[in-house]
């Protein structure tokens, strides 16, 4: 109760602060980052990353991540770029490793940043509203898990609005930052396979095929995933009606 009126209480520039440097650097890095976090740039240079891969293995991990958790965490352009880097520097293993942990960490970087500016006053209006408002609330937090393990799993929810839902309905971090690690497993090996097989993407001179997570082999496993998490709901609806 403290740090929710301790929130109410700071002054509204510096509880804007981060969404506004947020928004600041992620306009500003679509019009100047663009043409460099590329899948060509990629290709320009990637024996030069491999040859430094090669001789600095950590130190490369160690940059990867950061760069990674910056580019998800500002909202910069070339986030499917960096999940295909991971893959074709590290592999499969550990590469999806790191694609899924560092783009966890960015997520939760705009997660708290929402939740600082917004979530906490958003939240405490919708606890204390009325009729519908309400009702969307409660059957938020009565479905959390399987609710962000859906937005987490169904490939049209874009990711920045996937970060941001759950910090204006008073999700807590916790359950936030783990539903994001797992819910973007299967996404994230999919697209670390694809940028692991990138060396003869090159050779042949094409570019990837970036729509594989819709075709039927994979896209059918992360529905049915999506079926099991939107099974707790669907049940407890049943048993709800039932109980009328």
């Amino acid at each position: 109760m403290t740090d929710m009126t301790n929130t109410q209480d700071t002054p509204a520039w510096k509880r804007y602060a981060p969404l506004i440097a947020i928004g600041a650097v992620a306009l500003v890095g679509a019009v100047t980052l663009r043409d460099y976090l590329s899948f060509e740039t990629l290709a320009a240079n990637r024996e030069a990353l491999e040859a430094f891969r090669d001789a600095n293995y950590l130190l490369t991990a160690g940059m990867f991540i950061l760069a990674y958790v910056l580019i998800v965490g500002f909202s910069l352009p070339g986030a499917t770029i960096a999940t295909l880097t991971g893959g074709f520097l590290f592999g499969v293993f550990p590469g999806a490793l790191f694609n899924v942990f560092a783009a966890t960490v960015g997520a939760t970087v705009i997660f708290l940043a929402a939740r600082y500016g917004l979530g906490e006053r958003l939240s405490a209006k919708m606890d204390a509203s009325d009729g519908a408002v309400r009702k969307i609330k409660d059957g938020i937090d009565e479905n959390q898990w399987s609710m962000l393990f859906l937005i987490r799993l169904v490939p049209a929810v874009p990711f920045f609005v996937a970060n941001l839902v759950p910090a204006l309905v008073g999700v807590p971090l916790y359950r936030f930052f783990v539903s994001t690690f797992l819910g973007i497993i299967p996404g994230g090996v999919v697209y670390t396979s694809v940028g692991a097989g990138l060396g003869e993407v090159f050779a042949r001179g094409e570019t990837p095929n970036l729509g594989i997570i819709f075709e039927p082999h994979i896209l059918l496993p992360i529905l049915g995933l999506c079926v099991l998490a939107a099974l707790p709901i669907v049940l407890k609806a049943v048993r709800g009606k039932k109980g009328l």
